[in-house]
C-alpha cells in the first residue's frame, strides 16, 4: 500500500527495491567471477609452465570456461532485471506523467503545454537499461579488488588504492566542472523545444504575415544559448575524461613495472607481474565509466528532479467522493480569477444565480472577462477568491472524471482530436451510435458528416481530412452536447457559422433546452438573443446587468438612446454644463 507522503514515483521505485537488490547481488557474484582470468593465468604460470603438466590444463581451462560463460551470462540475467524495471516504472508511471503533464498545461493556460514530462520519463527509463548505470553498481566492489591486489602484495595494494582516489577526485571535480553547465543547458534546451512547438502551431500565422525570419533569428539564439552552454561542459568534461583514461593507461603500465621490479628481486612470482596490471585495469573501470557515462548520468538526475516535482504537484491533490448527477443549478458567489500565472484579475467580485434548465447569455464588450467566466464556470481556472456552486457544490470538488459527461464546453478555439468524427463526437469514450447521430442532428451537422469520404468515419486530423472553420464548430458544438449534458456552455458557437449555421444553432439551443439542460451563450451578435431566457451583461471584470432577457434589452436600448442624445448634444452644443 502506497505511504500518503509518497508520490507515484517514489513509490513506483519502492516497488522496484527487491529487483534493485538483486541487481546488486548480481553485481557482486559478476565482479567476483570478474577475477577468474586473473587467476586462471596464475595457475598457467605456476603451474602449469612449471610443471608441463597438459591434463592441468585442461581442467583449469574447462574451469575457466565454466566460470566465464557463468559471468556472462549473469551479467544478462542483471540486464533483463534493469529492462524489466524499466518497463514496470513506465507502466506505474505513464498514466500518471500524462495526467500531470495535462495539469500543468492546464494550470499555465496552455503556456506549458509541452510533453516534456513524458520524454523525462523515457529519458530516465533509457538511463536504467544503459551500460552507464551498472557501473554505479559494480563501483562498491572496488574494494574486493583492492583486497586481491594487497595479496599479490602490499604496493599493488597502495597503488591501487592512489589510482582510486585519484580518479574519484577527477570524477568530482567532473560534476563541479560541467554538473551546472549540463543542468542549465538542458533547462534551455527544454525552453527552446517549447518555443519552437508554439510557434509550429501558429504556422499560418507566421507564413502569411512574414514572421519566419524574425522568430526564426529569435529560435536561434536561443539554440545558440544551448549549443554555447553545452559545448562548455563538453569541453570540461572531455579534459576530465581525457585525463581519466590517460591516466588509467598509464598506471597499468607503471603497475608492469613495478612488477617487474618486485620480480626481479623475487618478491612475486613471474605471473603476478602480468595479472596486477590485468586486475588493477579492471578494478579500475568502474570508475573510469562513471566518468565516461557522467553527461547521461546528470541528464537522468535532471530528469528525475523534474518528474518527482510534477508528480509531487499531482499527488498534493486530494481525492473526491462521488457526488450525485448534476441537474444544473449554478450559483456563483463573489468571484475572482486571474489567468494562470498572472496576479491582476480580470473577474472582480462576480455574483449571480441560475436555476437548471434556462439559457442565459453573456454579452459584452472584448476583454471584459467573457471567456474568463466561462473557464470558471467550467471549472477549468481555480478562482482567487469566491466560488462556482453546481447543485450546491463547488465545482472544484467533483471529480472531472464522474462530472465530465454531465459538461458540455465549445470553447471559441476550437480542437478537434486525431481520430473519427464519430470518436470525437463521443469525446473518445465507447462510441454508441445512436447518441452520435443524435448530436450531430441536434447540431445540424448530420447531412454535411454523411458527404465527407467516410461519413461518421471520417479520419479528421494530420493523417485525414481537414475540416473547414464551420464544419468544426458545427462538430464541436455536437460533441458538446453528446449524452444530453446538464450543463453546457457554448463560447461564440456562431462565430464561424454561416445563415444555415445559425438557423441549425438555433433549433439547437430549443431541443437542449427541452432537456432541462441550462446553458450559458457567450455572443456579439444578436441574431440568437431571441433564443434566451436571460441575460448577463458584463463590463470591465464585472457584472453591469444581470436578469430575465426582455428586461435586460429594455435597459440596454435605454441606456443606447441615452448616450445617443448624450452625444448629439455635445455634437450641437446643447449638453448641459456639469455641475
Amino acid at each position: 500500500m502506497r505511504n500518503l507522503h509518497e508520490n507515484s514515483l517514489q513509490a513506483a521505485l519502492k516497488a522496484c527495491k527487491g529487483s534493485f537488490i538483486s541487481v546488486g547481488i548480481f553485481s557482486l557474484f559478476v565482479n567476483a567471477l570478474m577475477l577468474v582470468p586473473t587467476f586462471y593465468m596464475l595457475q598457467v604460470y605456476g603451474r602449469v609452465v612449471t610443471s608441463g603438466s597438459i591434463s592441468t590444463l585442461v581442467m583449469l581451462t574447462i574451469i575457466m570456461t565454466v566460470l566465464v560463460i557463468t559471468m556472462g551470462s549473469l551479467e544478462w540475467v542483471r540486464s533483463r532485471i534493469m529492462v524489466r524495471v524499466s518497463t514496470k516504472l513506465d507502466v506505474l508511471l505513464s498514466r500518471d506523467v500524462y495526467k500531470a503533464s495535462f495539469k500543468r498545461s492546464l494550470e499555465s493556460g496552455g503556456m506549458d503545454a509541452s510533453a516534456q514530462s513524458l520524454n523525462d520519463l523515457t529519458g530516465l527509463r533509457q538511463f536504467l537499461t544503459g551500460n552507464g548505470l551498472f557501473a554505479f553498481f559494480d563501483a562498491p566492489w572496488l574494494p574486493i579488488y583492492i583486497a586481491v591486489m594487497f595479496l599479490f602484495h602490499p604496493w599493488y595494494g597502495w597503488v591501487a588504492i592512489g589510482s582510486a582516489l585519484v580518479l574519484l577526485f577527477l570524477a568530482y571535480m567532473n560534476e563541479k566542472m560541467t554538473g551546472k553547465a549540463l543542468g542549465q543547458a538542458n533547462k534551455e534546451n527544454i525552453a527552446a523545444t517549447l518555443y519552437t512547438t508554439k510557434n509550429l502551431r501558429n504556422a499560418e500565422v507566421i507564413e502569411s504575415m512574414g514572421m519566419l525570419n524574425t522568430l526564426m533569428h529569435r529560435w536561434g539564439m536561443r539554440q545558440k544559448n544551448v549549443l554555447i552552454l553545452q559545448s562548455q561542459a563538453s569541453d570540461k568534461g572531455g579534459i576530465v575524461s581525457a585525463v581519466s583514461k590517460t591516466f588509467r593507461m598509464l598506471i597499468q603500465s607503471l603497475i608492469l613495472g613495478l612488477g617487474a621490479y618486485l620480480a626481479v628481486n623475487h618478491e612475486i612470482s613471474p605471473g603476478l607481474v602480468i595479472a596486477g596490471s590485468v586486475l588493477l585495469g579492471r578494478a579500475l573501470a568502474p570508475i573510469d565509466l562513471i566518468i565516461g557515462s557522467w553527461k547521461g548520468f546528470i541528464a537522468a538526475r535532471s530528469q528525475y528532479d523534474r518528474l518527482n516535482d510534477t508528480l509531487d504537484k499531482l499527488h498534493a491533490e486530494p481525492e473526491r467522493m462521488a457526488l450525485p448527477a448534476p441537474q444544473g443549478h449554478v450559483l456563483v458567489e463573489n468571484l475572482i480569477v486571474c489567468p494562470p500565472g498572472s496576479k491582476t484579475p480580470i473577474l472582480r467580485g462576480i455574483s449571480f444565480g441560475v436555476p437548471a434548465g434556462s439559457v442565459v447569455g453573456i454579452i459584452g464588450p472584448s476583454a471584459s472577462g467573457k471567456s474568463t467566466l466561462a473557464r470558471a464556470l467550467m471549472g477549468v481556472w481555480a478562482p482567487q477568491n469566491g466560488v462556482v456552486r453546481l447543485d450546491g457544490a463547488d465545482i472544484s470538488n467533483w471529480d472531472k472524471d464522474q462530472l465530465g459527461p454531465y459538461m458540455g464546453y465549445l470553447p471559441q478555439d476550437i480542437e478537434l482530436f486525431e481520430g473519427t468524427i464519430s470518436e470525437n463526437i463521443s469525446r473518445f469514450t465507447d462510441v454508441d451510435p445512436e447518441k452520435v447521430v443524435r448530436a450531430a442532428k441536434t447540431a445540424g451537422v448530420h447531412e454535411m458528416i454523411l458527404l465527407l469520404p467516410d461519413g461518421y468515419d471520417t479520419v479528421i486530423g494530420s493523417e485525414g481530412v481537414n475540416l473547414s472553420g464551420g464544419q468544426r464548430q458545427r462538430v464541436g458544438l455536437a460533441r458538446a452536447i453528446y449524452g444530453s449534458p446538464r450543463l453546457i456552455l457554448l463560447d461564440e458557437p456562431n462565430s464561424n457559422l454561416d445563415e444555415v449555421g445559425e438557423r441549425a444553432l438555433a433549433s439547437a439551443i430549443q431541443e437542449l433546452k427541452l432537456t432541462g439542460a441550462t446553458i450559458f451563450v457567450i455572443t456579439h451578435r444578436t441574431t440568437i438573443l431571441s433564443q434566451l431566457d436571460r441575460l448577463l451583461v458584463m463590463s470591465a471584470g464585472g457584472v453591469s446587468m444581470y436578469g430575465p432577457r426582455d428586461q435586460v434589452m429594455e435597459e440596454l436600448n435605454k441606456q443606447q438612446l441615452a448616450a445617443q442624445q448624450k452625444a448629439a448634444q455635445v455634437a450641437t452644443g446643447t449638453a448641459p454644463a456639469s455641475a
